[in-house]
């Protein structure tokens, strides 16, 4: 698939998940059978709920873990949240920067940047803001940002050596990210795949760990480190389609699967 392609069927995906969500009002799913089919967009989520900062109409329930967590984010910090959906992250950070900081969310969704900026208004927070933009050609200058998020959603971006080096440029010297996201573990068949994709949505586009690591380190960034990992357990109907036992095994014992990390990586001072 051609990446204009991929990337036209995470808007209209994305797209359709913020119309659902908004019809629905269902915040513990993010897309109706009639959106997604068999695929949950929500499996990897974690809760929210018990954050400062936490607001229920923006949860749509796609992350796959809590990147502000591990992001040491301070006071008086500028914050760029890469695939801010409805604004989630964007609002949890803003409750740590305070109104001495302030956070931009991207998005190149157009639905989930109107019901973000819906949901700034009703917050009535000024040092918030909402950009539409590609994340492999962000429209920000350089050296703009002390702390970058994202949550589970450079999996799905086809350039992420673009995406990186865009982290890196968009940084202060002596900035960092801290990122959620989705990766594999082991030689996945083509079958296991296309099964664990059926089941999860966000498992399109995801690379081996190893690689996503060294992806980031081909980037320059410094001290990066894995502080959160996850597994993804399928369910039993997807692991029976897997033709061979020990593919089985390997899914149960964590050796081969699907796992959500955060990780940080810093830009040099200079």
């Amino acid at each position: 698939m051609k990446p204009e392609d991929l990337k036209l069927i995470v808007q209209e995906k994305y797209g359709q998940i913020a119309a659902s969500s908004e019809v629905s009002g269902d915040k513990s799913c993010g897309c109706t059978p009639g959106c997604c089919s068999t695929v949950d967009y929500t499996v990897f989520s974690e809760k929210y709920d018990h954050l400062e900062g936490y607001n229920r109409d923006a949860d749509l329930n796609l992350g796959c873990g809590i990147p502000t967590e591990f992001a040491s984010l301070m006071p008086g910090d500028q914050v760029l949240d890469l695939g801010s959906g409805a604004g989630n992250d964007c609002f949890v950070a803003r409750a740590i920067v305070g109104e001495s900081g302030s956070v931009t969310g991207i998005d190149f969704t157009e639905p989930m940047l109107l019901k973000a900026e819906e949901n700034r208004k009703k917050l009535g927070y000024t040092n918030v803001d909402f950009v539409k933009g590609d994340i492999e050609n962000l429209p920000l200058p350089d050296n703009r940002f002390n702390v970058i998020l994202s949550n589970c959603v450079l999996n799905l971006v086809p350039d992420k050596k673009k995406a990186f080096s865009e982290i890196m440029r968009v940084l202060k010297p002596g900035g960092h990210f801290c990122v959620s996201d989705v990766v594999l573990k082991g030689k996945l068949t083509a079958r296991m795949r296309e099964d664990a994709e059926m089941y999860a949505g966000c498992v399109s586009g995801a690379v081996e760990l190893d690689e996503y690591i060294k992806l980031i380190e081909n980037q320059g960034f410094k001290k990066v480190r894995i502080h959160k990992e996850k597994q993804i357990h399928l369910p039993g109907s997807t692991l029976a389609g897997f033709k061979e036992s020990h593919d089985i095994s390997a899914f149960k014992s964590g050796e081969k699967g699907i796992f959500s990390i955060t990780v940080t990586g810093y830009k040099d001072q200079n």
